[in-house]
């Protein structure tokens, strides 16, 4: 990209002038001159003045810098103003708490070098920097340029006869700093550009003195060179925008993405909003003018061929990926393809050392080196837990199938491993249900308390309900583990489908036992989301298969969740009965715990039919048979439901005192969902009682509170609606609360 300096002149000489030669070898990436020499003659002086003889020297002409060489952006570069305000920041010569170095880490195609364009460009037009020179480090091609390479080109581009060139080594890199020297001494503030590096040692002999800057690119985090930033995936609105950028850039009338705009938000969802992916899928599109985005977001969307569709023939996401993992070593290459066997969106260190099959500390050391590598990220936020963009996933799901193949060993591993990572997961979700279990039941110390039980579930709960789709076995094993917690989190579509896949595979593996306490939960999983009618007859299946298996113990908790839907369909009497029906069976078994639910739930039926005294001593039993078990949150229902029928009898004052204790305990025990409900209550009758408003809203925002803590988004505006309105009384249905419907476990013995 140089141009000639001159022509060389002729002079008479004697002998072969002498030769300079450029230095032989590859020549690192970057911005190179060609360099023509002139020859000049000189005579050579003796002794006594006299000339002895005439020698030529060969001297060159000014040889030009190359200190604009940095490409333009590309058309649809958006969304980075974050990072660009960060970078600039950096860069600002007036900042004076460190040296202008940034280094941009992030994994291949996400978009690091043209944000290093885009920031060089923005540096120099607010004046700040005077040229920029541009390396290419090739550091993930099979020969990355060495550091003697890269000084070589920047020395050149700074415009050093080759000549001056000292040999590679400390004497190259002292030139180096030299020559910036003199260009800050004469006023000129250089940013350097040192693209694509692989490992600090490429970089280390680059970094400016003084005053100038320096951009480094990588998919590697190279710490120690200067400030850090991770470049990561566009938004989804910016990657809409340069998919739309680069059509039009090819043709300005290309208007696909203006009349498909849902087509053209899955184009870049399935692209996963990669800079790199979104070019090579509008090259695509630009080669085929009239496919329909709807055509290609459906392509791109199998995925098991989705990095098929990722190649221009030019560029292609897998080749990019292929180079990233060709850096790795064979330990950390295995562990990247065992990844891809989770079957959720992140994994845990510990569940990632089961997969490893060996001890944590070496597992955790290539999970950071994959990290360091951008193969891998670190969950945002969550220590000790790590996640993979979709297209990584897709190529590691595509190496651990290429290994599999490799021979009946590789994929016997494989297969190990993946049994492994099962039971890690059903075990440890077994035992973590373990702590919603009534008072009394054995408990696992894999867990302290239901806090931390219910914490693990709250990390691992999409890898579960993904591995629940896997099989008939883990389908059951996790419905009937997950559904506990899934109901106390009120993630009731998910508890709706891990009963019914648990239920699915009941029988498919053809257990009566396992499948009619799969039909009781299934049936209180549909009465949650208002599918009575559903949930009527799933009881009314299990009762019957309870019957055909002689299970008393069964059959008493269906009863008593058959009476909830019952309920909710306004079959009161009948709903009486089945409560009734269930106390009775739990005598039979002496199950004290699943009497005071039956009691409980009674309770509530009562008070639809206005029956509110007997309601009242049916909660009062409830509430002291909950009291002999220890369960304090069966308590904390009893309590509120108690407070509705002292409403219904009038005893507004008594209404009162059990609704802010029911509410209290359910704080305590971190049930936010019921907390809301008990403090709406509470609001309800406190209105009723013609509380001044101010006690009213307080009550109303207390719900609003719990409410949002639960993540129940609706239920907490509706509260805080009513607080703001809390005036004057208005009578309102009672919010009653009751015990989750009762969890029918299957034998242990599968």
């Amino acid at each position: 990209m140089g141009g000639k300096s001159g022509a060389k002149r002729k002079a008479k000489k004697s002998g072969n002038p002498q030769k300079r030669g450029q230095r032989q070898g590859r020549p690192a990436g970057g911005v190179h001159n060609d360099f023509r020499g002139a020859e000049f003659p000189q005579s050579q002086v003796l002794g006594h003045g006299t000339m002895a003889v005439k020698t030529y020297v060969q001297q060159y002409a000014p040889v030009p810098t190359a200190l604009d060489a940095l490409p333009q952006p590309p058309a649809g570069f958006t969304g980075r103003e974050d990072d660009l305000a960060y970078i600039l920041g950096v860069l600002d010569p007036d900042r004076t708490d460190g040296p202008a170095v940034v280094v941009l880490s992030g994994w291949g195609g996400v978009g690091k070098t043209t944000l290093a364009y885009a920031s060089g460009h923005a540096a120099q037009k607010r004046g700040w920097y005077t040229g920029v020179l541009l390396v290419d480090l090739h550091g993930y091609d099979p020969y990355p340029a060495q550091a003697e390479d890269a000084l070589e080109a920047l020395l050149r581009s700074l415009g050093v006869r080759p000549e001056h060139l000292p040999p590679p080594g400390a004497g190259r890199e002292a030139l180096y700093r030299s020559q910036l020297n003199a260009r800050q001494e004469a006023g000129e503030r250089l940013l350097v550009v040192a693209d694509n590096a692989s490992a600090i040692p490429q970089v280390q002999p680059l970094l400016p003195p003084g005053h100038h800057g320096m951009l480094v690119t990588s998919r590697h985090r190279l710490t120690g060179l200067g400030r850090m930033r991770t470049v990561n995936s566009l938004q989804p609105e910016d990657a809409v925008a340069l998919l739309e950028a680069a059509l039009k850039n090819n043709d300005p009338d290309d208007v696909r993405v203006e009349q498909e705009p849902e087509a053209a938000e899955r184009v870049a969802s399935a692209c996963g909003y990669l800079p790199l992916a979104l070019q090579i899928t509008a090259a695509l599109l630009a080669q085929d003018p009239g496919q329909p985005l709807t055509e290609r977001a459906d392509a791109l969307g199998d995925a098991e061929g989705i990095l098929d569709g990722l190649s221009d023939g030019e560029r292609s996401l897998r080749t990019m990926f292929d180079q990233s993992l060709e850096r790795l070593t064979p330990q950390e290459q295995d562990l990247f393809r065992l990844l891809s066997l989770n079957p959720g969106p992140d994994i845990a260190t510990p569940a990632a050392t089961v997969l490893a099959d060996q001890p944590q500390p070496a597992t955790e050391r290539l999970l950071a080196r994959l990290a360091a590598s951008h193969l891998i990220e670190r969950t945002p936020g969550v220590r000790g837990r790590w996640q993979m963009h979709d297209l990584l996933r897709a190529y590691a799901h595509e190496q651990a199938e290429a290994a599999r193949g490799r021979g009946r060993a590789p994929s016997r591993r494989y297969d190990q491993a993946r049994g492994r990572l099962i039971d890690y997961y059903v075990q440890r979700a077994q035992a973590a249900d373990t702590h919603f279990d009534p008072p009394g039941s054995s408990i696992s110390s894999r867990f302290q308390d239901r806090p931390q039980a219910l914490a693990w579930f709250d990390a691992e709960r999409e890898n579960l309900i993904a591995l629940a789709h896997t099989g008939p076995r883990t389908g059951r094993d996790l419905g009937f583990a997950l559904g506990s917690y899934l109901q106390w989190r009120r993630r009731l579509q998910d508890h709706v489908v891990v009963r019914a896949l648990a239920l699915h595979a009941c029988q498919t593996l053809q257990n009566t036992g396992d499948e009619a306490g799969a039909w009781s939960n299934l049936g209180g999983a549909l009465t949650e989301v208002r599918r009575f009618d559903e949930a009527v007859r799933a009881h009314q299946t299990a009762l019957d298969l309870f019957q055909q298996t002689g299970d008393t113990h069964g059959r008493a908790g269906t009863w008593n969740n058959l009476g909830l839907a019952l309920r909710e369909v306004r079959r009161f009497d009948e709903a009486v009965r089945a409560h009734q029906t269930a106390l009775d069976l739990h005598q039979q078994t002496g199950n004290t715990h699943g009497r005071a639910s039956a009691w409980n739930n009674l309770g509530l039926a009562l008070t639809e039919v206005r029956r509110f005294d007997e309601a009242v001593r049916a909660h009062q039993t409830a509430l002291d048979l909950y009291q002999q078990t220890g369960d304090t949150h069966g308590q904390a229902t009893a309590w509120n439901n108690l407070g509705t029928a002292y409403r219904g009898t009038g005893r507004l004052d008594e209404a009162v005192d059990a609704g802010r204790r029911a509410a209290e305990m359910l704080s305590a025990d971190q049930d936010w969902f019921l907390t809301g409900k008990a403090w709406g209550e509470v609001a309800e009758t406190l209105s009723a009682a013609g509380a001044p408003p101010s006690q009213v809203r307080e009550a109303w925002e207390q719900s609003a509170t719990a409410y949002t803590e639960a993540e129940a988004d609706e239920e907490a505006a509706t509260s805080r609606t009513r607080a703001d309105t809390a005036e004057a009384p208005e009578e309102q249905p009672p919010a009653e609360t009751h015990p989750p419907s009762e969890d029918v476990p299957f034998p242990e013995n599968g």
